[in-house]
């Protein structure tokens, strides 16, 4: 990785990630009764533990609205946990301004249409495998995992090696 890439990287302060096809496969499962099931990969939340304990903020920001995702974010200790949004750019500047962070210090991590605002505005935009087009084009990076597969790992991973601070 270049230098100036890993510059990027050391800056990042808060990971703003979408939850279907990020944290997850993308894939909503919905029972008889209406329950609603999502998978999450362990190491996803790991990483994620992991960058919380190293003070990297991380948000859940999504359109849908899911029992299954405040039951994740509270296993991790996720606090800042947006759902039902169809402004993501107004929460992102709410999220800027409640920790005072500039764009550079914001790492995006999306998948679809409803993401691109974010990962154009973000010091760094990433896309996970098999995002649409337009998100891999905007994007500062391209996980080589899917969502849902460890792609959320990968890039907390490549942050906070950049900053000395991903155990060993």
């Amino acid at each position: 990785m270049s230098e100036e890439f890993q510059e990027k990287l050391k800056s990042i302060r808060m990971i703003i990630l979408d939850v279907d096809g990020v944290l997850t496969d993308g894939q909503v499962w919905i029972g008889g009764e209406g329950e609603e099931f999502k998978p999450f990969h362990v190491h996803d939340g790991y990483a994620i533990k992991i960058a919380l304990n190293s003070g990297l903020k991380v948000a859940f920001l999504t359109g849908r609205s899911s029992t299954a995702v405040g039951k994740r974010s509270g296993e991790l200790g996720v606090v800042d946990v947006h759902q039902g949004i169809d402004d993501k750019p107004g929460v992102y500047e709410e999220l800027k301004a409640k920790y005072g962070l500039r764009d550079e210090a914001v790492c995006c991590v999306g998948d679809d249409l409803a993401d691109l605002d974010l990962v154009n505005a973000c010091g760094f935009g990433v896309a996970v495998k098999g995002a649409v087009e337009e998100i891999r084009d905007a994007a500062d990076y391209v996980t080589s995992k899917e969502g849902g597969w460890g792609a959320v790992r990968e890039v907390i991973e490549m942050i906070l090696k950049a900053r000395g601070e991903w155990p060993t």
